[in-house]
C-alpha cells in the first residue's frame, strides 16, 4: 500500500512530537481518515523527507513522531524554466501540474497579448497562492522532494529581457525546426503561449534575443498540451524520460 506524502515547510528532526500543520491535518485526519499509528511521509520542498507514524488525532490536530529519513533521487539534470503564458482557471493549472511532473525547476506566468485573464494587486497574489497549492500538491503526487520555484508574475518584455538560460526555445506552429534540431542543453527557457498562442510580434521579439522557434508538429495543440508535449520531449531527448 501506498504510503501518502504531505508537504511539511517545518520540517526539523527530532524525538519529541511533531503537530502537523492544519493543511496536513484536514488532508490525512479529516479527508484520509488516518487513525493513529498509521505511517505517513513528510518533506519540506528543500530536499528533506521523514517517514514518519501518526501518534495522537484530536479533534482539530494530531502529532506525528518523525521516524528514518527517506532518500530521494528523481530530479531531473535539467534546469528547465518554464515560461507559461497564462490562460484560464484548469488550463492554467493543468499546464503547471504536468510541468512539476515533468521536472520543471522554475515556472514564471508570463502575460501575453493574448491573455484572457487580468491579474494586479490582491487577485494576481491570490492566483500566485493557487498556483503554489497546484505545485505543492504535484509534489507530492509525484514524490518530488523539491518543490519548483513559482517566479513572479512577469509581463513577457520583462521575461524576454531578463532569461539567460543556455538554450532558450520558443513554440511556434509556423516555425520550420523541430526539437530534435536543437543542440543539447542542460539549461533550457521554453516560451509557451497562453490561449491564442503568442502573437508574431511576441515571436519576433523573441527571436531577436535569442530564442529558437520549434514546431511540435502539423496540429495546433492547446496551450496546456503544448507545454506539457513539449517538456516531455525535452525530458525523453535530453534529461530523464527513457
Amino acid at each position: 500500500m501506498r504510503v501518502p506524502r504531505f508537504y511539511c515547510a517545518c520540517l526539523v528532526p527530532a524525538t519529541s512530537p511533531m503537530l502537523l500543520p492544519d493543511e496536513v491535518f484536514r488532508h490525512a485526519v479529516q479527508v484520509l481518515r488516518m487513525k493513529p499509528g498509521a505511517l505517513l511521509n513528510l518533506f519540506d520542498g528543500q530536499g528533506l523527507e521523514y517517514q514518519a507514524q501518526l501518534e495522537q488525532v484530536d479533534k482539530r490536530q494530531a502529532t506525528v513522531i518523525l521516524q528514518q529519513p527517506i532518500t530521494t533521487d528523481n530530479e531531473s539534470p535539467l534546469d528547465i524554466l518554464l515560461m507559461q503564458g497564462i490562460s484560464r482557471g484548469e488550463r492554467m493549472d493543468y499546464a503547471i501540474q504536468k510541468a512539476v511532473e515533468l521536472g520543471v525547476k522554475r515556472i514564471m506566468p508570463v502575460v501575453t497579448e493574448r491573455c484572457n485573464v487580468q491579474l494586479s494587486g490582491d487577485r494576481a497574489e491570490k492566483r500566485l497562492n493557487h498556483w503554489q497549492g497546484v505545485i505543492i500538491s504535484a509534489c507530492e503526487q509525484s514524490g518530488r522532494s523539491y518543490l519548483p520555484e513559482l517566479l513572479p508574475i512577469t509581463s513577457i518584455d520583462a521575461a524576454l529581457e531578463n532569461v539567460n538560460d543556455a538554450c532558450k526555445l520558443v513554440l511556434d506552429p509556423e516555425a520550420i525546426k523541430s526539437f530534435s534540431s536543437v543542440k543539447k542543453a542542460d539549461q533550457i527557457a521554453l516560451l509557451i503561449g497562453p490561449e491564442g498562442g503568442l502573437s508574431e510580434t511576441e515571436v519576433q521579439r523573441a527571436n531577436d534575443v535569442g530564442f529558437t522557434g520549434i514546431t511540435l508538429g502539423p496540429r495546433i495543440l492547446r496551450t496546456e498540451t503544448a507545454s506539457a508535449a513539449a517538456l516531455a520531449m525535452v525530458q525523453a531527448g535530453w534529461g530523464d524520460i527513457a
